[in-house]
Formats: structure tokens, C-alpha cells, sequence
């Protein structure tokens, strides 16, 4: 099942693999920044006669403005998408996957979670220990639960943005791809976190090292390196 706000795009990508790798795609159309978006996924989510083995919370948007120059329409609809969404859409699978002793869910956070960035990063951050924290409460249960932290990846996310990405050097972009694989072979394995790549795992755990303060300093001279053209 795919979901998303762009009907045509869904349609796009269900033909496409259903051209290239023989799959049948139902579509979702759904705005998870609003209430009625998130009901009607959850909703299918816990359809029993037609259940859901794997659930990739996805949805997401970055924002590089400093504090108290976005608007604050878009710090909560920010929230709402990757908190909110992620909190009630993961519930909805899981209670049918518990139900059937099976199944996994894949939250996306990224590698702003480890760092002070705003509303962005804490907003990773909480995917973060809220994935790991109901992986642990479902030990044993047959349902495994992973946040996936991934660092620049090549997708459509920074232009969407409107993030500038020429400085951003091509060792740290990733391959959606290979990220794909990694996060899938890590949930696999019963992870309940993945940082694909080893770039990054030693960039995080680097990151461990250095005090909260000067590491706050670094990323938001990071954020406006990369921010907004």
C-alpha cells in the first residue's frame, strides 16, 4: 500500500512496480498533517481481512529556519506529521500485527536526532526513543519495531524543502536504495535502531564524544550552510 498527498504521483508508482517487479499496489490518498489524513490510514491499517506485514512511517519535511523565524503553523504541523502521525499510525499496525503474533515496523528518523537542531531534530529525536522504547515493551511478541537513521540521502526531500545541497560533499550522500536494503536486512536482524552506512556510524558515534554545546554550535552552522536558497 502507498500512501500520499499526490494522487497522480501514487498511481505513477504503482504502475511502475507493477510494470518493472510485478507487484499490485493499492493507494492511499492522505494527508498526514491533518486529522481525517491519519484516520483514514490508521483506519486501513487495522483492517483485519486485508492486514498490513510491514509499516514504514515515511512521511516528512525539513525545515532549516532558525527558532522563532518559521512560522509556528509549520513547527506544529512538523510535529504533527513526524510525532503525531508516527505515534498513531505505528499504534494502529501494531495492534493488528500483535493480534496475528507478526509484522514490523520501520519509523524513519535521521541523524539530526543525535544533534541540537531545532524543531527538526527533536522531532527525530522522539521517533527515536519512542521506536526503541515500544520495541522494547513488544519483546517476544513476534512484532519488531526499528528507527531507521539515515544521513543525506537522494531523494526529492531537500529541493521539496528548498534546501541548497552543492556544498553538501558526495561522500555523505547515500543511496536510497542500499538504504533501503541495510534498514530492511538491520529490522531483520531484530535492530532496534539502524544508522545505515559506516560513514555515519562513526560520524554519530564521533558525535557522542564532543560536548553538547560545541556540537549545538556545529550543526547550526551547519543548518545554514545547507539551509534554505
Amino acid at each position: 500500500m502507498l500512501v500520499a498527498r499526490d494522487t497522480g504521483r501514487l498511481h505513477e508508482q504503482a504502475t511502475e512496480l507493477h510494470d518493472r517487479h510485478g507487484i499490485e499496489a493499492e493507494v492511499l490518498t492522505a494527508d498526514l498533517a491533518e486529522d481525517k489524513g491519519i484516520e483514514a490510514v490508521a483506519g486501513r491499517l487495522g483492517d483485519r481481512k486485508f492486514p498490513v506485514d510491514l509499516l514504514v512511517n515515511n512521511a516528512g519535511f525539513g525545515n532549516r529556519a532558525r527558532y522563532l523565524e518559521a512560522p509556528m503553523a509549520d513547527e506544529l504541523r512538523m510535529l504533527k506529521v513526524h510525532c503525531e502521525a508516527v505515534l498513531r499510525l505505528t499504534s494502529a499496525a501494531v495492534e493488528a500485527m500483535r493480534e496475528r503474533g507478526r509484522g514490523g515496523v520501520v519509523n524513519v528518523a535521521s541523524t539530526a536526532a543525535f544533534v541540537p537542531r531545532g524543531t527538526y531534530g527533536a522531532s527525530k529525536a522522539w521517533v527515536v526513543q519512542f521506536t526503541q522504547g515500544a520495541a522494547q515493551d513488544l519483546a517476544g511478541q513476534g512484532v519488531r519495531l526499528m528507527a531507521l537513521c539515515p544521513g543525506f540521502v537522494r531523494t526529492e526531500f531537500h529541493e521539496r524543502a528548498g534546501m541548497g545541497t552543492d556544498n553538501i560533499p558526495k561522500w555523505m550522500w547515500l543511496d536510497a536504495d542500499k538504504v533501503a536494503e541495510e534498514a530492511l536486512a538491520d529490522l531483520a536482524r531484530g535492530k532496534s535502531l539502524s544508522i545505515p552506512d559506516p560513514r555515519y556510524k562513526a560520524l554519530m558515534g564521533a558525535a557522542k564524544l564532543v560536548p553538547r554545546g560545541m556540537l549545538g554550535g556545529v550543526s547550526s552552522r551547519t543548518g545554514r550552510k545547507y539551509g534554505p536558497r
